[in-house]
């Protein structure tokens, strides 16, 4: 009997963040990190992860669009889906009913980014393998027909692709040697929560940097004179050789984009990120005119590969910044990463959240090894919340990510977690503590 999908499920995981005002930016002031979390489960017992990762209210949404990818699922054969990993992508997110609801954006690709990191989670525990050693292990010709190029052959054709991942094989052992002997870079967000009093700040700033850290990122975009004092506290306790990112999650439009990061270039920053709308290409491109040198990264929003195609051609970004839980998952950020080597940007992806750290390193080393064979100017985010949730948390040493070894693609959440944290019966919301709701009445 062929082995079949037997079902779906979807969990609404909150974890109360807000209590300590982790997660704090100028966009969200009280977030409760949460989890659309996918478990794709086969009918010999075998399972497979992934999840949404969303800021509290409305989590339940993001449940209930994973739900609806159910009936495109169960039922298909698994080595039907494993054997072609591109085309079961393209049919989740093209599907002719729910592609109205998007299409390709909004909470149904993100239901379609959990459901394919599952299968590529799955796909990895079979193999025996990390992801980043799966897809990087994988003939090009195999990688190539991942992608979709339907709307960014104008940008990226298959022959280009496919050459950019041949060339990448020169030196392929060796950087696995490097990976593997000293780690991915990494830089720490954890300091600079908008939320945090300059006691913190000053205080983590200093830890970072005794931790290996080579560059902190800070929250801005609420109030003026608060982000130059931040700024400058975070400045003095780094010192002068290590960067300083900073980051308005897309609070301001584009003219005072301008103005703003042109106030805080006194204090060196290294990039300014999310300076407004991600769906602003042209935004995006007057803001990096107007701010230079200042780089500008972008990415943890962006909804697809076509408007990461656009950024690119508009040379509306310095840096690229993904998320393993977003476009398409797994699948679609390999289109990306090709699109970004084609362009000579460096990728830096976005991390932290619930469970964002433990996938999206697989997809830097996968980079690293396969795609643009570069560590240069490309450093993954970090913040220490919420490891201890998942079986194979992150490894952090000397401000590296240390390449992960065992199998599957990082997204497994502990049965103890998943029973205490669901919302809104999990023993950790009866009674419920101080949370988004408290703090926004």
């Amino acid at each position: 009997m062929t082995e079949g999908v037997a079902a779906l499920d979807a969990y609404d995981l909150r974890f109360p963040t807000s209590r300590e005002r982790d997660g704090s930016d100028a966009m969200s002031p009280a977030p409760d990190y949460s989890a659309a979390y996918a478990v794709l489960r086969t009918d010999t017992g075998d399972e497979g992860t992934g999840l949404a990762f969303t800021m509290g209210r409305g989590n339940e949404v993001q449940v209930a669009a994973i739900e609806a990818l159910a009936p495109l699922v169960v039922g298909l054969g698994v080595d039907q889906v494993l054997d072609d990993l591109g085309g079961f992508t393209a049919r989740l997110a093209g599907d002719g009913q729910l592609r109205w609801l998007g299409p390709s954006k909004g909470v149904i690709q993100m239901a379609v980014a959990a459901v394919v990191n599952a299968v590529w989670d799955l796909a990895a525990r079979r193999a025996g393998a990390p992801l980043w050693r799966l897809l990087a292990d994988r003939p090009p010709e195999d990688v190539v027909a991942l992608v979709d190029f339907r709307y960014l052959r104008d940008a990226l054709t298959p022959p280009e692709a496919l050459d950019i991942l041949e060339r990448a094989r020169d030196g392929r052992a060796e950087r696995e040697r490097r990976l593997l002997a000293d780690g991915y870079p990494a830089y720490t967000s954890g300091p600079g929560w908008l939320g945090y009093d300059d006691a913190k700040l000053v205080r983590l700033c200093g830890e970072a940097v005794a931790a290996g850290f080579r560059m902190v990122k800070v929250k801005v975009g609420a109030n003026l004179e608060d982000d130059r004092r931040r700024l400058r506290l975070a400045r003095d306790a780094v010192g002068p050789d290590v960067a300083i990112a900073v980051d308005a999650n897309q609070a301001w439009g584009v003219e005072e984009a301008i103005r703003w990061t042109r106030e805080l270039s006194a204090y060196g920053p290294y990039w300014i990120e999310e300076p407004t709308s991600p769906d602003d290409v042209l935004g995006h491109a007057a803001i990096r005119a107007g701010v230079r040198p200042v780089r500008v990264a972008t990415g943890e929003h962006v909804q697809n590969a076509v408007v990461f195609k656009q950024l690119l051609q508009a040379g509306a970004v310095d840096v690229v910044q993904i998320d393993a839980c977003r476009v398409a998952g797994i699948t679609e950020n390999v289109a990306v990463l090709l699109l970004a080597a084609k362009f000579g940007v460096p990728v830096c992806p976005h991390a932290g959240g619930v469970g964002l750290c433990e996938m999206v390193q697989h997809l830097a080393m996968f980079d690293y090894l396969a795609v643009s064979g570069s560590w240069d100017g490309r450093m993954v985010e970090y913040i220490d919340h919420l490891h201890e949730h998942f079986e194979t948390p992150v490894r952090i040493l000397d401000g590296r990510y240390r390449a992960p070894l065992e199998p599957g693609g990082g997204g497994r959440i502990l049965p103890a977690s998943v029973a205490a944290y669901r919302y809104p019966d999990g023993p950790v919301w009866t009674p419920a503590p101080v949370g988004t709701e408290e703090l926004a009445r």
